[in-house]
């Protein structure tokens, strides 16, 4: 049995949207994982940020990127992506791109 109550068909016209927009939101909501996490694993990071996992862990150990091990588990502040992402925006040359 479906988690919904209602069949996504009559929520959508409840909600007077196309059904195949309702359904692409509810997949895209799925698979974008939990926002409030306070720390990421590795490979979350990476996904959020765009890059494999390898690379990531190369960014970790220069310090380009903070993380924490908790016990055996390496984890990512959630904040320190947007941090990441902030630094190599300015110390871009977007003149450069052409």
């Amino acid at each position: 049995m479906s988690q919904h109550a209602l069949p996504i068909s009559q929520i959508a016209q409840l909600l007077d949207v196309p059904e195949d927009a309702l359904r692409t939101l509810m997949t895209e909501r799925r698979s974008a994982g939990d926002t409030t996490l306070a720390a990421l694993t590795v490979a979350e990071a990476a996904r959020r940020i765009g890059i494999g996992r390898t690379k990531l862990y190369e960014y970790i150990s220069s310090g380009e990127i903070r993380s924490v091990k908790i016990g055996s588990l390496r984890r990512i502040p959630a904040e320190a992506v947007g941090e990441f992402l902030a630094r190599r925006f300015r110390a871009s040359d977007f003149d450069a791109a052409a």
